[in-house]
């Protein structure tokens, strides 16, 4: 299958929703409202998106359209584009660039193209399933290592320590090197390209998904849900750079 078409518009959209969220980034006049279901939301995350929906509804109007903040149009389509135009609202509200827009392509219900982009730092990620460029240089999940050498990474330490079903994440956190809340997209991004092992995020929304999953598969990393089944749809999230990681990774969530 050929997406080259669609690939070169992920890109775009990239571009374009990425120039929309710069000026609201670290501005004295954001404001932030919170949705029914306790998140924040702006007007970078509300304009991102509807902007990214104009440009696929010009180039692929018979395309669907799934998105965080207005919803799904189409949703019997062959392809289906999911955006979440600012993962991390909580760091870009404090202007912290530990955030990105998540941009992905399914086709028949599966993400088949992704991209991460970090609009402050100018990382564009993406990736195929088989191949994942970082501003169109290759890259690769690391090599097998050892736990003790091992950087493991979450969102939001208070929300996991409140899962009494994720002790074993957290005994692997002080068993590793380095263990950071480097979390959301961006901790994802940091396995797919190299300097970070593993990143887990117990509760997972689809558009918070479909875009990882052709970027660490590409990368050569493992993504599954917590107990190491499909990656999506599913409603939390593990990325793993190496297969051996992974299980050890999984057999100790399930035992806790």
């Amino acid at each position: 299958m050929n997406l080259e078409t669609q690939r070169s518009l992920m890109a775009e959209l990239a571009q374009r929703s990425g120039e929309f969220i710069r000026p609201y980034f670290g501005s004295p006049d954001l404001r932030v409202e919170i949705k029914p279901d306790e998140t924040p939301v702006t007007a970078a995350d509300t304009g991102a998106e509807e902007l990214m929906r104009r440009m696929i509804e010009e180039r692929f109007p018979e395309h669907g359209i799934m998105g965080e903040e207005r919803g799904t149009v189409r949703p019997g389509a062959d392809f289906m584009w999911v955006l979440d135009p600012i993962d991390g609202t909580k760091a870009f509200t404090a202007a912290v660039p530990l955030f990105g827009t998540l941009i992905a392509l399914l086709h028949e219900g599966q993400p088949v193209l992704g991209c991460i982009h970090q609009p402050i730092t100018g990382e564009l990620v993406m990736g195929d399933n088989r191949t994942t460029t970082l501003n169109g240089r290759v890259v690769r999940a690391r090599e097998p290592r050892r736990l003790e050498n091992s950087t493991l990474l979450t969102t939001d330490m208070a929300a996991l320590m409140a899962r009494p079903d994720c002790g074993g994440y957290l005994d692997l956190m002080g068993k590793a090197r380095v263990s950071r809340t480097w979390g959301d997209c961006y901790g994802h991004l940091l396995v797919a390209t190299g300097r970070a092992d593993a990143n887990f995020d117990p509760v997972m929304n689809l558009w918070d998904i479909a875009a990882l999953v052709p970027v660490v598969r590409g990368s050569g990393g493992v993504i599954t849900d917590r107990w190491g089944g499909p990656a999506y749809p599913a409603a939390s999230t593990l990325s793993v750079s190496s297969p051996e990681l992974h299980r050890l990774i999984v057999d100790r969530l399930a035992s806790a």
